[in-house]
This record gives C-alpha cells, structure tokens and sequence, in this order.
C-alpha cells in the first residue's frame, strides 16, 4: 500500500481567474492591504475591513443602532483614512450598509 497524498494533484487555481491568467488585481490587494477596503458616500471617504466572526473577540456598541455587537457576530470597522485612527467604529454590516439612508441614534 502507498502512502496516503496529502495534496491534491491538480494545480491550484486560487487567487487566480478562471482563465488561468494573471492573479486578479483587486483580490491581491485586499491581501496586500489586510481586507481593507476605501468607501466614498455621502458622509465622506472611509476605509473599512470586515471582520469574521471567529475574529470578533469583543463586544462593541454599533454607532449606527445603538445596540451592542456580540462576540461572534461578523461585522465592519470603519475610520477616516486621513487622521489618527481615534474615530475607528465598529458597526453591524446592515447598519453600516444603510448608514446613509439614517442617522445616528443616542444610546440613551
């Protein structure tokens, strides 16, 4: 009996497009960038990265609801691109989504 294979045969085609061609170019850079992303909307520019589940590790208030963002629970963190990273919030993705079409609510 031959030992069992631990990798496949067949070339690996991810991080590539279905042609075969080149890397696809905004896939590599949200692996150089660490999965940050930069939004223009009608409140300004932000660079934002989704943050999985297994990696929320604290409970945070979304600003866009008022509520609390559970451990576990999948999620955005958004900042200004230009200043000191103090206004770094996280957010519910739907919140975050709909953040133009309402404002902020007081956690009162």
């Amino acid at each position: 009996m031959s030992p069992r294979r631990n990798s496949s045969r067949r070339k690996s085609s991810r991080g590539r497009r279905a042609s075969g061609g080149p890397p696809d170019e905004d896939a590599l850079m949200l692996r150089i960038t660490g999965g940050q992303r930069r939004e223009t909307g009608p409140d300004g520019e932000w660079v934002t990265r989704r943050i999985p589940g297994a990696s929320a590790t604290k409970v945070y208030r979304c600003p866009g609801c008022a509520q609390e963002i559970p451990l576990g629970m999948p999620h955005v963190v958004a900042w200004r691109p230009y200043g000191d990273g103090g206004d770094r919030r996280h957010w519910h993705s739907s919140c975050w989504d709909r953040r133009a079409s309402r404002s902020p609510r007081s956690p009162y």
